[in-house]
């Protein structure tokens, strides 16, 4: 356990150090000057010294690799700096706004989970059927369909012509209807025909006939032994597409006017404001730690083939 962890620990720091220089340059080759952003110059009339003096006193003058070490730096201190719009600490702008994300993306699972397991269970269970073609044509609709599309369905369907749900903002647990089906429906039609075809897998091992030899019914050899060995191969695709609910995220947000995460880098971005946009990265890099880390101890307890594979190795 610790040996993973640790291993898991030197993958995340090699990942992160990538993933900020990376970002780091390429957000400051980006269109664009914070600068000018800042001094608001559209709206304002600010002379070249005002602009220059502005540049030099938040670092732009230097090399890039040496702006890079200076908020390393900073970084290692922990010390992720100010928003250069709002003056705001950047960790506490992030943790102010990741509440609503993480409401918003568990309330996704939990509509993927509710449509997914049962879609899939049916379709591996009753296989060529109707049951089974319908649930194959509605996870294809759903893998074709965008998101941002569906959602603006549901927005004029049960927000503007039904009132049923709100469409913007986040106030109480209405608000997130909406956009937790939408993004939920968005993905689960991939876990749809994974459990459809890890099930099918499963009903050919030979622990499903020695099962059914020992007399049991078909709802225990189904929910014993079937689906327990169809479990780890979805647990696995979540963390690997855990990038893909995140994008997710960024667009039903952006989409709903949701106030999470999602929603302030995208304005972050659109504002140039890179000391955000650097801490939603550290931010998101550790939470895809996490998860994976989490995965992976998982899948080591419910997966019986490796754990017999450690006591073989023992």
């Amino acid at each position: 356990m610790i040996k993973i962890l640790f291993r898991k620990f030197s993958e995340v720091l090699f990942f992160i150090l990538f993933i900020t220089f990376v970002s780091f340059i390429f957000i400051r080759l980006a269109p664009g000057d914070p600068v000018l952003t800042i001094l608001n110059v559209d709206e304002l009339s600010v002379s070249q010294e005002q602009v220059e003096a502005l540049r030099e006193e938040m670092g732009f003058n230097e090399p890039v690799l040496v702006q890079y070490g200076l908020w390393l730096e900073k970084f290692v201190q922990m010390d992720f700096g100010q928003s250069f719009v709002t003056g705001q600490d950047v960790m506490s702008t992030i943790m102010a706004a990741l509440p609503a994300t993480l409401e918003l993306a568990i309330g996704a699972i939990v509509v993927m989970l509710i449509v997914a397991i049962p879609l899939g269970s049916l379709s591996a269970l009753y296989r060529d059927s109707w049951i089974d073609k319908i649930s194959r044509t509605l996870s294809i609709i759903g893998a074709a369909v965008p998101s941002f599309w569906l959602g603006l369905i549901f927005i004029d369907l049960f927000g503007v012509r039904l009132n049923w749900f709100p469409t913007m903002g986040r106030d109480g647990i209405l608000s997130l209807v909406l956009p937790s089906i939408t993004l939920g429906l968005a993905i689960s039609s991939v876990y749809v025909r994974l459990i459809r075809s890890s099930l099918l897998d499963s009903y050919t091992q030979e622990f499903i006939r020695a099962a059914r030899a020992r007399g049991l019914s078909e709802g225990r050899v189904f929910l014993m032994h079937a689906f327990r060995h169809s479990i780890p191969p979805v647990i696995t695709v979540f963390g690997v597409s855990l990038g893909s609910l995140i994008g997710g995220v960024v667009v039903i947000e952006v989409l709903f006017a949701y106030p999470g995460i999602g929603k302030l880098i995208v304005d972050a971005i659109r504002q140039r404001d890179y000391p955000l946009i650097q801490g939603y990265i550290l931010v998101m890099g550790g939470i895809v730690f996490i998860v994976n880390t989490c995965v992976d101890l998982s899948y080591r307890y419910l997966n019986p083939e490796m754990k017999y594979k450690e006591k073989e190795s023992k």
